[in-house]
């Protein structure tokens, strides 16, 4: 093929990428995810056969010598090395379906940013470049900001990387404004900025807007230090002081004070960088435990994409004191941290080393004149936002995108602009090209079949199996969840994992089967469930699920004692191990206590909850779970003890662990005979918000309890909600609401 038809097909190739931030097939598991990265995976293996023979044929086109891509290489070498010194390569190397961010997927974006510096060699690529992904940028915010989105994730799935999506594209547009010659035009390139802010807003993610403010202070900065103009420097420079002395004095000195109270940019980051914020809290705690962990795996690490593994290992039960819910990190949310948590100290310095070339060629391009004051103050304001935004999310497939767009962005500036191509003169095939087509064509298509092909069935026949389920198809389910798993592919276990946990609850999803179609669907379950957790032994999530799945098993055949032991005996291991692999998570001795109560192990169930009862004295659901089995075993007393603390130890909040709805009506009777009415209140909000919310008899009973105690409008509000579900009391309630006012 001829050099043009070569660079044509590769960048437009490249752009064609762009157009993957809006692919969401909702017949896939996790669509947001796998439709974009299995996508850009094929479009990328099928670049990069043609790459090969490209440069093979043209070698004046292949990347010079760049310390940015020497980094990059020595990373991804370090990451997949990890991979196999780690404790789990299966999710090292090929990740998960949830984030697919294992080492094969985010290859691919190396061979993007090589095709990227390979082709990209005019002005004009690079406009037409930035302008397609600012413009796409702007749909995403217009999506994220449309009203009826009420998840404000447009297309990609997760708000932090909206935020982190439109905050790069907006220094992308920023590029383009200076990069203009015509000063009249780049003006224009205001309005897509203008336009994303606010999906931005919308997004309202921490580390972005963190991430914006210091790369408002970075701009100050650099250019006080890097302007020509004297007076733009004097201006600048006193900016940067006013805006640092001010952020001093607002984020630590006074948080309150009027400019925070007036302006929403500046009271948005007064709310992001609070370090009493629960989520920051939860970071901490995170971070600790990564910190805690190192020296364990000083120079490689657990394995890129390991990181639940340390989190688990080193969960405090302080977590709870901040957050009851997605207690599972699967990364530190610090991507310095999970760098430097899973690849260890060699490969956060690779990281390092990427970012530090990239300071040296930016620096090189300034003073050789290949770039100016302009450029290099957006691109270094660009990268302090990303690295800013990373010290609380983790990349995504968008911002790797972006990202690799900008590292061959600055390639080209300081290595290719000013650079002449001269055009062969025979474009004719030749042999080199022809084996390489050949050759890596082969390799690249039989890993495209295996690694993105075969899954996208098992995703599809996934999904198949779960809508079976959803129509109430029990045997239909699992032949699907069968089928999918027949494809025996690298990105099986979330297949696994969503099947088993339609069972791990108990046997009633089987009650619509004969005994031996539930044996069989259990033993297939079972089976599927032992292979996650060969993956990684010490996984506790994984341990946690076939512990549930024995217990399921146990009861099933629970007319059959060695069969029940044998099963049971297996969860009780299972258990121990998900325990040992994260012995401060007390869901866990939750799940354990269970199972010992249905092997009738009374005292060993009430020592595994008084365990757990005693890793946080301000985790209520314990003291709820412990005061519940008690009162099972008639052990009374003792049990309204716990039930105390569960009922006080957050105002109330651990009432709706008291289900189900019978059992806290027997407790509410219990207190209402000590005229305990506070504790009453605390049921019966429990009851009409969470456990039987369209009980009409739970809302009067609450309007009366509110009315007893004086809390007038609570009881005038609630005896409102009585004659909304039931316009039949109407008359009744509304002369209850008459009687308030007397």
């Amino acid at each position: 093929m001829s050099q043009n038809t070569y660079l044509n097909i590769l960048k437009y190739g490249c752009y064609a990428a762009l157009i993957i931030v809006f692919f969401v097939f909702k017949n896939l598991l996790f669509p947001f995810i796998t439709s974009k990265q299995i996508s850009f995976n094929i479009l990328m293996e099928v670049l990069f056969i043609i790459w090969v023979a490209f440069i093979i044929k043209y070698p004046a086109y292949r990347p010079k010598k760049h310390y940015v891509w020497f980094g990059l290489c020595a990373f991804f070498f370090i990451m997949i090395l990890s991979g196999f010194t780690g404790v789990d390569f299966n999710l090292s190397f090929w990740g998960d379906v949830e984030r697919m961010l294992g080492t094969f997927h985010i290859l691919h974006f190396l061979i993007f940013y090589f095709i990227i510096i390979t082709v990209m060699r005019t002005k004009t690529d690079w406009k037409i470049f930035f302008i397609i992904s600012t413009v796409f940028a702007v749909f995403v915010s217009l999506n994220a900001a449309n009203p009826n989105n009420a998840h404000h994730y447009a297309t990609i799935g997760n708000t932090a990387y909206v935020s982190g999506y439109l905050l790069m594209n907006m220094f992308f547009a920023l590029m383009l404004f200076f990069r203009e010659p015509n000063k009249v035009l780049r003006w224009i390139y205001i309005l897509p900025l203008l336009l994303m802010l606010p999906g931005f807003k919308i997004a309202n993610t921490s580390g972005a807007w963190v991430g914006l403010g210091a790369s408002i202070v970075a701009i100050t900065f650099l250019y006080g230090v890097l302007a020509k103009n004297r007076k733009i420097k004097i201006a600048t420079l006193a900016i940067f002081i006013l805006t640092t002395s001010f952020f001093t004095y607002t984020f630590i000195i006074n948080r309150d004070n009027i400019i925070t109270q007036n302006s929403e940019f500046v009271r948005r980051l007064v709310e992001e960088i609070n370090v009493n914020k629960n989520t920051f809290q939860t970071r901490l705690v995170s971070w600790r435990a990564a910190i805690k962990d190192f020296p364990n795996h000083p120079f490689l690490g657990t394995g890129h994409g390991n990181y639940a593994i340390t989190f688990d290992r080193h969960f405090s039960p302080t977590f709870y004191d901040h957050a009851r819910g997605e207690t599972y990190f699967d990364r530190a949310h610090n991507n310095v941290i999970d760098i430097a948590s899973t690849t260890g100290g060699l490969g956060f310095l690779t990281y390092l080393f990427v970012l530090g070339a990239l300071v040296y060629y930016l620096i090189k391009g300034l003073r050789t004149k290949k770039i100016g004051v302009n450029e290099f103050v957006i691109i270094s304001a660009l990268m302090t936002a990303y690295f800013v935004q990373n010290l609380a999310v983790f990349d995504s497939f968008v911002t790797y995108m972006a990202f690799m767009m900008t590292l061959g962005y600055v390639y080209w500036l300081v290595e290719v602009e000013s650079e002449e191509f001269e055009r062969p003169g025979d474009e004719s095939l030749n042999n080199k090209e022809i084996y390489a087509l050949v050759g890596v064509g082969l390799v690249l298509l039989t890993i495209l079949y295996q690694c993105n092909v075969k899954p996208l069935k098992m995703l599809i026949a996934t999904i198949d199996g779960q809508r079976a389920w959803a129509s109430g198809q029990v045997v239909k389910t699992f032949e699907e969840y069968e089928r999918a798993l027949g494809f025996n592919t690298v990105l099986d276990r979330d297949s696994r994992t969503s099947m088993n946990r339609l069972l791990a609850n108990g046997l009633g999803p089987l009650s619509k089967v004969s005994v031996e179609e539930a044996q069989k669907i259990l033993d297939f379950n079972i089976e599927q469930a032992e292979i996650n957790v060969d993956y990684n032994p010490g996984d506790s999530l994984n341990q946690m699920l076939l512990a549930q799945l024995y217990n399921v098993a146990a009861i099933h055949n629970r007319q059959d004692t060695d069969k029940f032991f044998f099963y049971s005996d297996q969860a009780i291991a299972a258990i121990n191990a998900s325990i040992a692999a994260t012995p401060g998570r007390t869901p866990v001795y939750f799940q354990k206590a269970q199972i010992q109560i249905n092997r009738n192990d009374k005292e060993g169930a009430i020592a595994t909850l008084k365990e757990a009862a005693g890793l946080n004295p301000n985790y209520e659901p314990a003291f709820c779970h412990l005061g519940k089995t008690l009162h099972y075993f008639e052990q009374t007393e003792e049990a309204f003890e716990y039930i105390d603390k569960c009922l006080t130890v957050r105002d109330g909040r651990g009432a709706s662990e008291l289900a189900p709805s019978g059992f806290a009506k027997t407790v509410a009777n219990h207190y209402i005979k000590k005229e305990d009415w506070q504790k009453v209140i605390y049921i019966y909000e429990a009851l009409t918000r969470r456990l039987e919310k369209n009980n009409t008899e739970n809302w009067i009973n609450l309007a009366k309890l509110y009315a007893r105690v004086g809390r007038i409008d609570e009881a005038r509000e609630t005896a409102e909600k009585v004659i909304e579900l039931d316009p039949g009391n109407a008359g009744y309630a509304q002369e209850f609401i008459n009687s308030l006012g007397q």
